[in-house]
């Protein structure tokens, strides 16, 4: 089916490419490339052809600031004019921010981008980074779907629709409030994603700077000096973590504090805690309350995507006003 497609590998890091030590898992230079060669399945005639270049120094994606998020999209579009799709190998703990990131920053996106890694190193028994690899290139290779996207465990999710769900399984990811793009399964099924033919445009790459952003989740009994404190700095966003479908309490005080920073310029975006589902703040008087001094819907966007939505938005320098119409607007998938 695929005429030796070229894909571009970027080793970020993570668990796919560790080696044992006495301390655990290290990160180990050149440890990963060796892997790979070792596995003929990687060189089949089914496969394509790909180039592993591995980042320096190789990151722990716990230690992942936006300014990497830079880093990999600048390789990524440095690369584009020469490969057909680009595969990202990243630690899972920050991959579905990394994913949501690259799918905000990326416009006109006409090749496949796919972020993976493992939570079993390559080079040990049982390891799930063989798996998700081979099937991440071979997908990239023959089932091109032009957008960032996430595979693992046998799932192709939309990367600004994943989150990590599972610290222990090999199911680590799900996507809440999205139908995975394609399931790798004994056939290889689409879902969600469109395969199309590669396109040549030229790619479009806004640059994220990093963004002073709070995240509070609510809890019964929570105290509105909490937003005063978060609020008095120079805060230019904060996601709001609210009960149900947008809901908070109906404290007077929180209230008042929540549109004094507002009236200040901070844009306050709603998200449910819950794991699936959408803000619908029309629905109980508690969460009409929260509209009507205008905080913004986060819908049904993960915690992932509407903090990396916001890093794009807020890097613009687009006035308040428009940050929260665009907030509210499906950009690449991220809302229903």
């Amino acid at each position: 089916m695929n005429s030796r497609k070229r894909i571009y590998v970027a080793y970020t890091g993570g668990t796919i490419g560790m080696q044992k030590s006495a301390q655990g898992y290290v990160p180990v230079p050149g440890f990963l490339s060796k892997c790979v060669a070792e596995m003929p399945e990687f060189f089949r005639d089914e496969m394509p052809v790909f180039t592993i270049n591995e980042y320096d120094p190789l990151m722990d994606s716990s230690d992942m600031s936006p300014a990497d998020w830079q880093h990999i999209a600048e390789d990524i579009r440095n690369q584009y004019d020469d490969y057909d799709g680009f595969v990202i190998l990243h630690g899972t703990d920050t991959m579905a921010y990394t994913a949501s990131a690259l799918s905000f920053m990326f416009e006109n996106l006409g090749k496949p981008v796919i972020i993976t890694g493992s939570q079993i190193p390559l080079a040990a028994l049982r390891s799930d980074g063989q798996t998700n690899l081979l099937n991440a290139l071979y997908i990239a290779a023959n089932y091109p779907i032009h957008e960032v996207s996430l595979f693992f465990n046998n799932n192709l999710y939309r990367g600004n629709r994943a989150t990590k769900a599972d610290a222990n399984g090999f199911n680590a990811f799900e996507s809440p409030n999205c139908v995975p793009l394609l399931e790798a399964g004994i056939q290889i099924r689409l879902k969600a994603g469109s395969v199309q033919p590669l396109r040549s445009e030229p790619l479009q790459l806004t640059s994220i700077a990093p963004q002073a952003i709070g995240v509070v989740t609510l809890y019964p009994g929570i105290s509105s000096a909490i937003f005063d404190n978060i609020l008095q700095q120079p805060v230019k966003a904060l996601i709001l973590q609210s009960y149900g479908v947008g809901n908070a309490p109906q404290d007077p005080q929180l209230l008042n504090s929540l549109q004094r920073g507002i009236d200040k310029g901070t844009i306050v975006l709603n998200c449910t805690q819950c794991f699936k589902g959408k803000v619908n703040m029309g629905g109980y008087a508690t969460g009409n309350a929260l509209a009507k001094i205008g905080v913004v819907s986060g819908q049904d966007m993960t915690i992932e995507a509407a903090l990396t939505k916001l890093h794009y938005l807020l890097s613009q320098n687009l006035p308040q006003s428009e940050i929260q119409a665009l907030l509210e607007r499906n950009l690449r998938g991220e809302l229903t």
